[in-house]
């Protein structure tokens, strides 16, 4: 079954929504037994530009570190949204 990829998300209020259900739909249909640093490092692979950029840089030097702050691909999802949420 073939199943969207998600459009490249560059930090928009409005639009991390459907970027969020896209990520998650993708990752359960295609990457179900891949390990949750291959699931971060794909999602991170569709976010580029403005403020998001600055967010993504710490979650990869983070990840190169060995230090996985993450239980879960929800738990990256939930702890963007509250950052989006904070600088309103």
């Amino acid at each position: 079954m073939e199943v969207v990829r998600p459009l490249i998300f560059s930090g928009g209020v409005g639009k991390i929504g459907g970027f969020i259900i896209v990520c998650k739909l993708y990752l359960r249909m295609k990457m179900k037994k891949a390990l949750l640093e291959e699931q971060i490092q794909w999602i991170l692979s569709y976010i580029q530009g403005g403020l998001v950029d600055v967010w993504k840089e710490n979650v990869l030097e983070d990840l190169e570190e060995g230090i996985l702050e993450y239980e879960t691909v929800g738990e990256i999802f939930h702890r963007y949204k509250k950052g989006i949420q904070r600088r309103r």
